[in-house]
């Protein structure tokens, strides 16, 4: 079933939404009228239901409402020709449970709560229902919910997750965290392999807070995750063992495996780590790192350890095609009277990202020279030009418009191309092309 706008991001009208209410009311389960294990296809049904009370079978009321013995509910033709329905026709049967649960009358939602007593199948309507916007109904789902073992909220996680976002939907997921937090190891471990990202997310946090993970496994996890937030996470996690409690440092094996990490995030955590373990020595190669976060932690640990990084950032830059990221931590922590000479002197080099990082250290030490830097604008190298560029913006406004123009024709690269475009827009000139115009 897909998803769409309304409730949710979801289009209740959706045809396989639709297909699935009718199939259930012409007797079919859930799970052989939709994917039961999206939670938003159950969303999805529970709102096509509400949303198609004009069906005859979906206006069962319950015992005591207003109406008349034998008389059947007006259908839509009744109700566009202004009848009520027809006195000789039978009664119209009850709803199943499922659409009964999802029922437009707040009556008929509560008498069928009940049925989940029974109906295990049932029970991701019984979370839906905790979030209901009638009291009576709510109440009476939060109490049913809160009769079942804790672990069998864990397949319905990714749906209590996704109403947790409602007004009322904190209490299912109050209820999944305590269970999480004292249910079997084994089953908060298999909602770290769910694909949904809030349930995984959850999953690891909670065995993080257990300890079900080891140092190393927290490491590997951090490494190899594309997920920003499991990667702070599991790093942190993985080198905290020296920060409790006074313990032994964090095994090297562990270290090394963050330190080798693709991600800046990681490769951070473990050179800080580096000094918790008293090795601050080990930091002085990730002076040079591609990253300006990684660089900056590396010099706050060889500080840390008594030594100074700004000597080695000069030696270094004397021969930058070994290390071209000295240029930048000379720019970050270098006197500008001192080491802008020898960054200007950088953008000479035969290697691109020696300029590329010659350029970011110059703006690092706010030692950009509009009329020196403007060449860079036609450097071979794409990634050149657009740092030039960003060095550039704040003093767009001074660059001769003609030279600027001169850079926008088919002809040139497209990075150039796009650099002359941003400088342009930056200092006010850029021009919307009329109507008729490309």
């Amino acid at each position: 079933m897909r998803g769409v706008a309304g409730v949710d991001g979801w289009d209740c009208w959706d045809g396989e939404a639709v297909r699935a209410v009718v199939r259930v009311c012409e007797g079919a389960t859930p799970a052989e009228a939709f994917d039961t294990a999206s939670a938003d296809a159950w969303l999805a049904f529970d709102a096509g239901v509400r949303r198609m009370d004009d069906r005859p079978w979906l206006t069962h009321a319950p015992a005591g409402a207003p109406g008349r013995p034998g008389r059947s509910a007006p259908t839509l033709l009744d109700r566009l020709r202004g009848r009520r329905g027809s006195p000789l026709a039978s009664p119209v049967p009850p709803p199943p449970p499922a659409v009964a649960l999802c029922h437009p009358d707040g009556r008929v939602r509560e008498a069928a709560l009940e049925a989940v007593r029974s109906a295990p199948e049932l029970r991701p309507l019984l979370v839906v229902r905790c979030a209901d916007w009638a009291t009576p109904v709510r109440e009476r789902a939060r109490t049913l919910l809160a009769e079942l073992p804790g672990d069998a909220l864990f397949p319905l996680a990714e749906l209590v997750l996704r109403l947790a976002r409602r007004e009322r939907g904190g209490f299912a997921r109050a209820l999944l965290e305590a269970a999480l937090r004292e249910g079997p190891a084994a089953g908060v471990l298999a909602l770290t392999a769910r694909q949904d990202r809030a349930t995984y997310r959850l999953a690891y946090r909670i065995a993080v807070e257990r300890g079900l993970l080891t140092p190393m496994e927290l490491a590997a996890l951090a490494a190899t995750s594309g997920d920003v937030t499991l990667q702070d996470l599991c790093a942190d996690a993985a080198v905290a063992v020296r920060a409790e409690g006074g313990g032994p440092a964090p095994d090297p094996a562990v270290l090394d495996r963050l330190l080798t990490a693709r991600s800046p995030r990681v490769r951070s955590a473990g050179v800080t780590a580096l000094r918790r373990a008293g090795r601050c020595r080990d930091a002085e190669p990730y002076l040079a790192d591609r990253s300006a976060l990684v660089r900056a932690c590396a010099r706050y640990v060889l500080r840390q350890g008594g030594d100074d990084p700004l000597p080695r950032y000069r030696a270094w830059c004397a021969e930058a095609a070994g290390r071209p990221a000295a240029a930048a931590g000379l720019g970050e922590c270098g006197d500008r009277a001192v080491d802008a000479a020898r960054l200007w002197a950088l953008l000479e080099h035969p290697s691109p990202a020696v300029r590329l990082h010659a350029v970011t250290g110059l703006r690092a030490l706010d030692a950009v020279v509009r009329e020196r830097l403007t060449p860079l604008l036609d450097d071979p190298s794409p990634a050149v030009v657009r740092a030039a560029t960003r060095a550039l913006l704040p003093d767009a406004a001074g660059i001769p418009e003609p030279l600027l123009r001169e850079r926008t024709a088919p002809d040139r690269p497209r990075a150039v191309r796009v650099a002359a475009e941003r400088l342009l827009r930056a200092a006010g000139r850029h021009r919307r092309p009329g109507p008729g115009r490309p």
